[in-house]
């Protein structure tokens, strides 16, 4: 009787083809859309999803300053930074974050869906935000990424 085999892909350069995605985050929850978006920077809707390499697309996110906060996270979240000198933390409310710089929102919450580690880094360098409804990503012709 003969044995059949079958080996398990692992992800390497030659196999990864890598697509551009565009995400409108106009009236779209922030951590709804975020984890969708890390899921996407590191490849785990792909069938040869690995762990250990970089097989995630490119995620591009559009109308940044429009994304919604349920409950009274407005006014409660802090977005705390530390410089590391005395008298150097800095607090921020989410109300005052998102007129401000509504890109940080949203890069800040991805990236702590992420690793922490250089393959983080690598993943997260995929992830393009915009506060308009325009980017300079056109000649990539990025597919809309549906939820």
């Amino acid at each position: 009787m003969r044995h059949l085999s079958f080996k398990t892909k692992s992800a390497n350069e030659k196999i990864v083809e890598r697509k551009w995605y565009v995400v409108d985050a106009t009236n779209m929850t922030l951590g709804r859309m975020t984890s969708r978006i890390a899921s996407v920077l590191r490849g785990k809707h792909r069938p040869y999803y690995t762990p250990h390499f970089d097989c995630g697309d490119y995620v591009i996110v559009i109308n940044s300053g429009k994304v919604v906060l349920t409950g009274n996270k407005l006014a409660d979240k802090d977005y705390i930074t530390y410089s590391g000198h005395p008298g150097g933390q800095k607090h921020e409310s989410a109300e005052e974050l998102i007129v401000r710089r509504p890109n940080v929102m949203i890069e800040r919450a991805v990236k702590g869906m992420l690793p922490k580690n250089r393959l983080g880094r690598a993943m997260q360098s995929k992830l393009f935000v915009y506060e308009g409804a325009e980017h300079p990503h056109k000649a990539q012709k990025p597919e809309t990424l549906k939820f």
